[in-house]
């Protein structure tokens, strides 16, 4: 058992020490033992060295493929034909990448070569040129053994950028292709959207494996694509490369109403005038309005396809009623809502009333208890308003007193819930020396309470029959009416 144990640790020291040796440098103290070609006589010119490479161009490739440089074959073979050798000096220690030989009439190739000689090896250099690369291939004049000394990187050249956007005009947060598909040369794109301001709106990196992207903006102006393509060596590219979209302004709407709380308006046209909206950067080409009630229930729509954008609407019923308006631009935009709340009411006009209280006549101020019936109907509403009155007054003294009737049709006028009025009336007679009287008639009231459906109103009248003396021949009253 111990026996096999030492020849395994044996087995691998002896594995680890072989590893080494491939891995270290190759010295190389001579030339001309292990030629790739033949060479005969004297040291071989540049011409007689391409003779030979040709002749043996079926174990050049086989080095080649030996030394894992298949693709650096045909390259070579093409390049070496019109190539101008370059006669120079290795010294001492420089070092190849790998070099082909042969042995054993084999085709071989060492690597990691280190020249150990005495003095400087002459050789042959040439550059063979492949995917922006450069390969120094040196042969040792000697021997001609083909050999590889350094790989450099060509300076690739620029990229060429191309960009396009479509569409050149949208609406807000519509979306914007950008497209670099056109660019050559380049492992990348970067594309940035920069505001008439300065400000950087939007940026993406492209490939050309994914030459497109969306973009989208939220405020309206002229945005300039800015693109430099980035070649291998991360390069940018120099020729201009952008293109400017314009992202449209939406118009802006405005709604005048010519009331708020449109009071004795149902039937009665009211306008909906949205002639000032506007538009930045074009034109409105029509308004859409639409009518909800208090429910939030649609009522009515209309679009105003022309200007002047007004609607004239009547309104049926009374209720409140939401009127929002949209505009739209000739770009397709459309704005924000506009919002009015209408509260349409319908007044009532013409009201019946009955009311009465204490009355006097005459310089004795006889005392009477008088009730009367009233037509009331307003001329204009909470202004002005024409009462026709008819009625009685009951006497409360003995003859030669009497009981009376009375009339009289007035006009008021309300600057507030007080009122004052003026007519003409008729009174029968008071006593029996006493006819028929015409009257001038004027009062003073305030409303006590007041709604749509009725109202009450505390009034204080006196009268005047015309052609007589006022001092005897005038009565006044304070009396209560309710209006319904």
């Amino acid at each position: 058992m111990r026996n096999k144990k030492l020849v395994v640790l044996v087995a691998l020291l002896l594995v680890i020490m072989t590893a080494s040796g491939f891995a270290q440098t190759k010295k190389l103290k001579s030339i001309g033992h292990y030629t790739l070609v033949r060479i005969r006589g004297n040291v071989p010119t540049q011409e007689v060295m391409k003779r030979l490479v040709d002749r043996y161009s079926a174990d050049i490739k086989q080095g080649f493929d030996l030394a894992d440089a298949s693709d650096l074959y045909l390259p070579f073979m093409d390049q070496l034909k019109g190539a101008k050798f370059e006669e120079k000096s290795l010294p001492v220690g420089d070092k190849l990448i790998w070099m082909l030989f042969r042995s054993g009439g084999k085709v071989k190739v060492v690597r990691d070569v280190e020249w150990a000689g005495k003095k400087p090896l002459d050789v042959f250099v040439f550059n063979v040129e492949k995917d922006f690369k450069k390969y120094e291939v040196v042969m040792p004049r000697p021997c001609g053994n083909i050999s590889l000394r350094s790989i450099t990187d060509l300076e690739l050249p620029l990229a060429t950028c191309a960009i396009t956007v479509s569409p050149a005009k949208v609406n807000l947060k519509d979306p914007v292709t950008v497209d670099v598909s056109g660019t050559q040369g380049a492992k990348s794109i970067e594309v940035s959207a920069v505001a008439a301001d300065g400000t950087k709106a939007w940026s993406q990196t492209l490939t050309p494996d994914a030459p497109r992207a969306k973009a989208t903006f939220d405020k309206p102006g002229a945005y300039t694509f800015k693109a430099s393509a980035i070649n291998a060596q991360n390069r940018p590219s120099t020729n201009p490369c952008q293109a400017t979209v314009v992202v449209n302004a939406p118009p802006v709407c405005a709604l005048k109403t010519p009331c708020v709380s449109c009071i004795d308006y149902v039937k009665k046209p009211i306008a909906l005038d949205a002639s000032g909206s506007s538009d930045p950067d074009g034109k409105v080409v029509k308004a859409d309005f639409t009518i909800s009630d208090q429910s939030g229930n649609p009522v009515d729509k209309y679009m105003a396809g022309a200007e002047p954008f007004i609607w004239n609407k009547t309104f049926m019923t009374a209720g409140s009623y939401a009127v929002s308006v949209v505009v739209t631009d000739d770009f397709g935009a459309v704005s924000e809502p506009c919002r009015v709340v209408l509260d349409v009411t319908r007044i009532k006009r013409d009201y019946f009333s009955v009311g009465g209280g204490p009355l006097v006549a005459r310089g004795t101020y006889t005392s009477y208890l008088f009730a009367q019936v009233d037509y009331f109907r307003w001329i204009t509403p909470n202004k002005w308003d024409f009462t026709l009155a008819a009625g009685g007054a009951l006497v409360l003294r003995d003859a030669p007193w009497k009981s009376f009737f009375l009339a009289d049709a007035l006009i008021h006028y309300h600057p507030s819930a007080f009122f004052f009025g003026a007519g003409v009336g008729v009174s029968t007679a008071i006593k029996e020396s006493l006819g028929t009287v015409f009257e001038l008639v004027g009062d003073i009231g305030i409303d006590v309470f007041k709604t749509e459906a009725s109202f009450g109103s505390l009034i204080f009248q006196f009268r005047w029959p015309a052609g007589k003396d006022i001092s005897d021949n005038h009565k006044f009253s304070l009396g209560f009416r309710v209006h319904f």
